[in-house]
């Protein structure tokens, strides 16, 4: 077979041909079905209905990879077929690391517009400014080009260049910028000082990066307060999750002074290799300051688990709103043809036994955000996982969750009281820790 896409092909139809016997065969030794011979049959025909009688004609990929998707999608919500470009994507957004420019982009009436230049990167330090029109990328005309687009012309490999066309200011201006791509890394972890002794850490997902990008900031934090850090809010809202290894880092930093209960996180499954219980590593931790982790319907999966942790070891309040309930591990497995399969092959649970699956994490102190927003959009915020279809249903491991909920709401009419009210009424809960600490009315272990 000389033609290389067709063998190609060949083999994503086989592997996908594989994946039903492997599903069939299982179910018939489980007694499921009495024989298996029927659905091999179903799937043969279906597959020579479909190549023979529709109306134009299919190539093999198309349907193999079909089936593989259509398999998947079945099964939850989480688990699918990541063709080619898709996996290579994720895989950036894991790594944290791309080769381009450093411009995060967006869309500003119709134009293809400069959000920001990252720091440090050939963008930067080529001048390039917020709210710069790319009019053209390597003399193609951006006009009516996605933001997905845009950003493929613009990655590639370290050193080659690229030509950006820019029109700045009233009046409009045209400039020409060449920039030779660098290696750009996306940082997940941002500081923002609150007031002396206390402040914020984002995290806005969890890549290989996340953990020691997360220590270091501890220490740059304690450095800058000489050595005495008051208390910390992690905001993990809007954080979709990320790599499980990531978050176990970060929760580590402040579980673990015990070493008979330094559980962070377990998950269970149908493989050996699915149960795991991850500890905490023995070595120094974070002094006992008082901890707020924020979260919200957007916050899933990874920070669900790092939520989760503390709130069970009691190093943590956690404030907000019901989590997603994300509680499920996906495994990649890749495919030929440089694509991969994305399957879930366990569940979360908490070091209480908690099962994150369509429930989520319950804050301790539930606070609604008083920014406002319009009813689509709420709508849309509010759905989580237990509003999809095809959802796992959540499995108790040990004991039911069991917090109590101080509802504190923001004063209705007065949504520019200020700008971000959970995190103020963080910051308020902190300094009341503290008071208490001072007054003797709190034990500090």
């Amino acid at each position: 077979m000389k033609n290389p896409k067709i063998k190609t092909h060949l083999i994503i139809f086989i592997f996908a041909v594989l994946i039903c016997l492997a599903i069939i065969l299982s179910n018939w030794k489980s007694g499921k079905f009495a024989s298996d011979q029927s659905y091999i049959n179903l799937l043969r025909e279906a597959n020579e209905s479909i190549s023979n009688k529709y109306v134009d004609n299919i190539d093999a990929k198309k349907l193999a990879t079909g089936m593989i998707d259509g398999m998947l999608t079945s099964l939850d919500p989480h688990s699918a077929y990541l063709p080619p470009e898709s996996f290579h994507e994720m895989e950036i957004q894991l790594t944290g690391e791309f080769g381009g420019v450093g411009i995060e982009l967006g869309m500003k009436e119709g134009h293809l517009t400069v959000v920001a230049p990252i720091d440090d990167t050939p963008a930067f330090r080529a001048g390039i400014q917020p709210n710069d029109h790319i009019y053209k990328i390597d003399g193609a005309a951006t006009h009516g080009m996605s933001i997905t687009a845009a950003v493929k012309r613009m990655r590639g490999e370290k050193g080659t260049p690229v030509i950006l066309t820019i029109v700045r200011g009233v009046p409009a201006k045209q400039m020409t910028f060449r920039l030779i791509r660098n290696i750009i890394k996306l940082k997940s972890v941002k500081v923002r000082a609150l007031e002396q002794g206390y402040a914020m850490i984002r995290i806005s997902q969890f890549q290989e990066q996340t953990g020691n990008d997360f220590k270091q900031e501890l220490k740059d934090l304690r450095t800058r307060n000489n050595g005495n850090l008051k208390g910390l809010v992690i905001d993990l809202r809007y954080n979709p999750g990320g790599l499980l290894g990531s978050a176990v880092e970060v929760a580590n930093c402040f579980i673990g002074n015990n070493p008979g209960n330094s559980l962070i996180v377990s998950t269970r499954g149908r493989m050996q290799q699915a149960n795991q219980d991850y500890q905490a590593a023995l070595g120094d931790k974070e002094p006992n300051y008082p901890i707020v982790v924020l979260i919200n319907g957007g916050s899933a999966s990874a920070s669900e688990i790092v939520a989760g942790a503390l709130q069970d070891h009691k190093r943590a309040l956690v404030m907000g709103k019901q989590s997603f309930g994300k509680g499920s591990v996906q495994s990649i497995f890749p495919l030929p043809g440089k694509g991969a399969l994305k399957l879930t092959t366990a569940r979360y649970y908490t070091p209480g036994g908690r099962s994150i699956q369509a429930r989520g994490i319950t804050p301790d102190i539930e606070v609604e955000n008083a920014r406002p927003v319009n009813n689509d959009a709420k709508k849309d915020m509010e759905i989580l996982e237990k509003d999809l279809k095809n959802r796992l249903e959540p499995i108790e491991k040990e004991r039911n969750e069991n917090s109590q909920l101080m509802k504190l709401h923001s004063v209705k009419g007065e949504p520019d009281l200020v700008k971000d009210y959970q995190l103020k009424r963080a910051l308020d809960l902190l300094r009341s820790i503290n008071m208490l600490r001072e007054k003797g009315l709190t034990s500090t272990k």
